[in-house]
Parts: C-alpha cells; structure tokens; sequence
C-alpha cells in the first residue's frame, strides 16, 4: 500500500520550511488518526477553508517536532496569526535525527520495566523461600514458572509479527494501517490465550509428572501453577498492547503500565500467601493469584491508553472485521519466531530435566538460576527491543542504512552493560542468593552456576540484540535456524554429556549454557553483514 502521512496533531512533521502541512485542527484530526475518513495529505493554502485554523510543525535536527505554529489563513491566501510556545512531541520522528540518541531513549523505558520483572520475580522467590515447603517450594516455583514461561515463549511470535508490521506502517506513516493490524495482533492473542489456558488447566498435574519432580514438590507446584495458566489472559494483552505502543515509539505507557502490574504484585503477594490482616492464606498459589489481579491492572492501563487517548495510534472497534490476509502475514512472519520460542522453551524444560536427577537441592538451584538469568540478561532486552523498533520504523521508510547503525549502537550499549552484570555475578553471587535461601547446600550450589553464568552474560546481551533486531525486521526464519543449531544441536547434547557420562553433575547444564551463548551470538555476526534481513519485505 501507498504510504500515507500521518495525521496526528502530536506527530506532525515536516522536511524543511518549504513542506509544510497543514491540518484543520478540529475534531476530523482524531477521526482521521484513527483510520476513518479520508488520509489528509500536504494541503496548499489556497484549498482550505477561509479563516481556517492550521498546526505548522517545524522539525529540530534530532527529528522532534520543534515548535507549532497556530495561524489562520485570510482572504487573501496569506498566514496570520503568531508563533504558539515550543513543544516536545512524545513521539519524535525515529527515521531522522541522532540514530544513538533514538536508541537510547527508546531503550531505557524498556530496560527500567525489565528491572521491573527481575525484581517482580525476585520478590515471588523471597517470599516462596519462607514458605513451611521451604526450598521445595523454590523448585516447586521453579517447575511451574518454567511451563508457563513456555507457553508465553511460544505466544511472543505473534509479538515479534505484530512489532514487524506495526513499525513498518508506522515508519512508511500509514496510521490507519497500523491501527488495522493492531487489532488483528489482539485477534491472534485471544485466541492463543484461549487455547492455552484450557490445555494447561486439564493437564497441570501430567506435566508436573513428566519432568520427575518429586511428590513434595508436585504438591506445592500443582495449585499455583493452575493458577498461572489462567493469568495468562492478562499478561499476553499487557504484552501484546505493549507491543503495539512500543512500535508507534510510545515507551513511556508501558513502562507506567507495568510499574503499576509490579507494584500490585508486590504489595498483594504477602498478603495472600501468608494470609495477613485477615486475608485467606493460600500459599505459594497466592503469589500466582496476586500475579493474575496485577496483570489485569497492567492490561487496562496500555488498552485504555490505545482505545481512549494519549497514543500516536488510535484504536477503535467501530468497523472491526478479521483481516484474514493480514492474520495469515502475521501468522507467516510469527510461526519461525514461536518455533524459536519453542526451541528456547524446549530446552528448558529438557534441562530441568537433566538436572532433576540429582534431587530437589539441584532443581532449586536450578529454578533460582532461571529467575537470575533474567539479571545476567539486564539491559539486552530492552535495548534490542529499541533497536527493532528503530530497524522497523527505518525499513519502513526506506532508510536500511539507519537501521543498520542502530543495531550497532545497540550492541554498544547492550556490550557495556553486561560487562557490569559478569562482574556482579562473578565477584558477588553468594549475596544474591541469600535474600531467597539460607540453605546452605542450595545456597553453595546456585552461587557457582552464577559464576559460571556471568561468563555468558556479554554473549546472552549479544545476541539479544541481534534476535530482536532481526526479529522485528522480518527475518524470524534466520533466527529460528541460529537458535536451533545453538541450542538444540549443541547446547542440549552438552548438557547431558557433560552433567551424566562426564560427571560433573548439574553445572555441566551451566556450562553447556556458556557454550550456547557464545555459538548464537557468533553465528549472528555473518547474518548481520550479510544483511539479507534489510530486505525482506513485511507489508
């Protein structure tokens, strides 16, 4: 499709004194963002009405929108009227301007909810730790939080599908568009959500089963695991209305939505768990229960956002139908990526697998490794979230060049902060683990497979980064086949191999994992300076 101007009030810009747009500043402008009535284009003064109010955008270097004029245009054809005051635009033009400063703005909002999350899981551990189950109901954690994290790595294609078309349309200034698929995105989740919620309440307690897990750990897992699957609803429509914000280039919702999920979960967990101030106690299900109320709170938040103001995209449900063409390009871009989740899913489960050989003390450390990789992983996420939003948006407007230097700043950035988080791991893992246990055996053992892990930490951010950027460009089938021959091929054989026949029991999965890392982010560098991801085409 043609691409058409966007006709936002907030994101107006121009190239230059001598294009300058001009939009009635009347009710039409939200009609208009929001995909009804005609696109506006460029409008010569002449064609407007008499004494109609105009908004002139005139662009700063950093691609900001710089100041707005508001003027009236009189018989005569001429401008009158004065400059209005300066503006900042909280949507800056990503296609022009400072590439490393777009980056960074775009990536702290979203390096600060991934703090959020580490200390969101963190706290769910404290709290687990000091339960009568004690470090069972650690592992207990662990088994449960590995199948649900499994089912929402297999939902995060629809994701990656939605951000690589959403930042096209964005960048090429097709808002309708944008607005059209973003809806379709929210289609695919409920009906994933559907699917999996049912499948993981009917078979909670075979899956708990299958992986060897002992019957004191099936008993703390069983209930908050149930409980879990349900609050998978919530969470994938926070995450998918966070992606579609985060693809306009609206950081800040997010981060506020999932400031207010963490914060419930927080502040509700304890009470439900331990029962205080005359709440039920529900144990360690109370923490999954807390988790479902504070997603829902997240989801509202970004949704009313989208639906009701505030967002460069407007959506409404007025005129809605399922686009099935666009489902199936989703579902086409966002199948490798699922398969890719899959494939990092999978492993999981088959290194916990691995490992519970060894008994309930190794499948705690296990599942507080797992929580604490999302430290190792600090910072990457969000930056290589901000680098594809910037490849996307780039692509989209034809400017492949921008969205190869913002994956190189990225990696920049993602390479300097995992420096910082290796050295904490390395120097410090015993005062990590002590805030969740004090058993000494569990205690001993996770503070190791720390260390080990803070020598993958620079790689994991490495290849973070080039996962989202290509990701987000459309190129999910590349990342699928580096993730499969990294994990699957290498890192699994590694990790029976080294922990059974080799003997050196479950921090042979440790190692194993440090193998896999540095062979993915390797195996990204050809892919990069080939550069066959700049042109695959998404809409």
């Amino acid at each position: 499709m043609p691409p058409e101007p966007d006709p936002s009030l907030h994101h107006a810009s121009v190239q230059g004194l001598a294009a300058i747009s001009a939009v009635p500043s009347d009710p039409p402008i939200a009609r208009q963002a929001s995909g009804q009535g005609a696109p506006p284009g460029p409008l010569a003064a002449a064609s407007l009405p008499q004494t109609a109010p105009v908004l002139l955008a005139l662009p700063e270097e950093n691609g900001d929108v710089a100041e707005a004029v508001v003027a009236t245009i009189g018989d005569d054809g001429r401008r009158r009227g004065r400059r209005g005051a300066r503006i900042k635009t909280a949507y800056p033009d990503l296609t022009t301007g400072s590439v490393p400063r777009h980056v960074w703005k775009l990536a702290w909002p979203q390096v600060a909810e991934g703090v959020l999350n580490i200390v969101d899981q963190m706290v769910d551990m404290v709290w687990a730790g000091r339960l009568p189950g004690g470090f069972r109901s650690l592992a207990g954690l662990g088994v449960a939080q590995t199948y649900t994290q499994f089912g929402m790595m297999l939902r995060g294609g629809l994701d990656q599908s939605a951000r690589a078309m959403l930042t096209r349309a964005v960048g090429a200034g097709n808002v309708p568009l944008a607005n059209h698929i973003a809806l379709q995105a929210f289609t695919l989740t409920a009906v994933y959500c559907l699917l999996l919620i049912v499948f993981g309440l009917l078979l909670t307690d075979v899956l708990i089963r299958v992986i060897g897990a002992s019957e004191a750990v099936q008993a703390e897992a069983a209930m908050y695991m149930r409980i879990q699957f349900i609050g998978i609803g919530g969470m994938s429509f926070r995450m998918a209305s966070a992606a579609v914000l985060q693809s306009s280039g609206d950081v800040m919702t997010p981060l506020k939505a999932t400031t207010a999920t963490r914060l419930v979960h927080i502040v509700l967990t304890p009470f439900l768990m331990f029962g205080w101030l005359g709440f039920p106690a529900f144990g360690l299900a109370g923490a999954a229960l807390s988790g479902l109320l504070a997603q829902l709170v997240g989801a509202s938040i970004n949704l009313f956002v989208l639906f009701r103001g505030g967002s460069h995209l407007r959506l409404t449900l007025r005129g809605y139908r399922v686009d099935f063409p666009i489902l199936w390009q989703m579902l086409k871009i966002g199948a490798p990526a699922s398969v890719a989740g899959v494939e990092r899913g999978v492993s999981q489960l088959v290194l916990m697998a691995v490992v519970a050989p060894f008994g309930d003390v190794a499948l705690a450390a296990f599942g507080l490794t797992r929580r604490m990789e999302m430290l190792a992983n600090f910072g990457s996420m969000g930056i290589g979230q901000a680098a594809g939003i910037m490849v996307g948006q780039n692509l989209g407007a034809g400017r492949p060049e921008r969205a190869r230097r913002a994956v190189a700043w990225a990696l920049v950035y993602a390479a300097a902060m995992k420096l910082i988080v290796a050295a904490v791991l390395l120097l410090i893992p015993v005062l990590l683990v002590i805030p969740f246990t004090r058993e000494a055996e569990v205690v001993s053992l996770t503070a190791d497979w720390l260390r080990i892990l803070g020598l993958a930490a620079v790689f994991m951010g490495i290849g973070m980064v080039f996962q989202q950027s290509f990701n987000v460009a459309g190129d999910t089938v590349t990342v699928m086949v580096v993730t499969l021959v990294a994990l699957v091929i290498i890192e699994l054989p590694a990790a029976w191999l080294l922990s059974h026949p080799l003997g050196i029991g479950p921090l042979g999965t440790a190692w194993a994992n440090v193998i896999g890392m540095v062979l993915r982010a390797a195996l990204f560098v050809p892919v990069f300076f080939w550069g066959r991801w700049l042109r695959i085409k998404v809409i």
